[in-house]
């Protein structure tokens, strides 16, 4: 291994041949499938990927990296999308897709926003993240856990923290705990949520202050009544909730909206 970790790119490379087979054992990928790559890096994941597939397309913005992708894989079966992965049109690939990578713990909550906003055109998505990230994706209401991003991602995935893997898995070794998580979109018919940007604000209200009760910080939203006509306690705070009541609250303020325009 002769390239050099770049630390604007979040890069440390997976070595661990153990974690490597279970991410692709827990992957299961199929020689059909349409799956993207994120940050192929040094190929930990990229060769045994290949090894099942047909075709594998990637997300690379290192150049270097994006070079040593071009010299070492049979192009005609790897397609390389050169570019920062946050401004990647996954709409332009084929359908329905599989997401994988070891996202830049850097921008990992950017990352995942990005392609929840695909999700329609998503079959599942496997993701290395910071543990702490993790956690806090699957942690259930009223725990410490629990916030912003547990819910903008609950109500539209089903996901499921499948292991752990130490800082020793990687060269150079991170100053934190990682993990794979899993995520597989909930079927648009089954998503509470109708009015996706209403929901966003209503649960960033909430939320930008967590120390508050729902009585002050959603005080511009709902009131009183309206709390109870949901039947929810104005003095709960913001972590209390889950997002089927964040669902039923947006709805309530979308009606409300919808009768002062009339």
């Amino acid at each position: 291994m002769n390239h050099q970790a770049k630390k604007r790119f979040g890069q440390n490379f997976l070595v661990n041949e153990q974690i490597i087979a279970d991410i692709i054992r827990a992957i299961r990928p199929a020689e059909n499938d349409n799956m993207v790559e994120i940050g192929p890096g040094l190929g930990a994941l990229t060769r045994p990927l290949l090894a099942e597939l047909n075709k594998l397309h990637v997300v690379e913005i290192d150049r270097d990296i994006i070079a040593r992708l071009k010299a070492d894989y049979p192009q005609h079966k790897i397609i390389i999308h050169e570019g920062d992965a946050l401004k990647f049109d996954v709409a332009k690939l084929p359908k329905p897709l599989r997401i994988v990578g070891n996202l830049p713990y850097n921008i990992s909550s950017p990352l995942l926003f990005h392609f929840a906003a695909f999700a329609a055109q998503i079959t599942d998505m496997h993701f290395m993240l910071q543990n702490e990230v993790v956690e806090r994706m699957v942690a259930a209401p009223s725990t410490a856990e629990y916030g912003r991003l547990s819910v903008m991602l609950q109500y539209r995935f089903q996901m499921e923290k499948l292991f752990d893997v130490p800082p020793d898995s990687f060269r150079p070794a991170p100053k934190v705990d990682s993990a794979i998580v899993r995520m597989i979109p909930i079927p648009l018919n089954d998503i509470q949520v109708k009015n996706e940007k209403l929901f966003a604000e209503i649960v960033m209200a909430a939320f930008g202050q967590r120390r508050k009760t729902l009585r002050n910080t959603l005080r511009g939203h709902v009131s009183e009544a309206d709390f109870e006509q949901l039947g929810i306690d104005a003095r709960l705070r913001a972590e209390n909730l889950s997002h089927f009541d964040y669902a039923r609250i947006s709805k309530k303020v979308s009606s409300l909206r919808a009768l002062e325009s009339t």
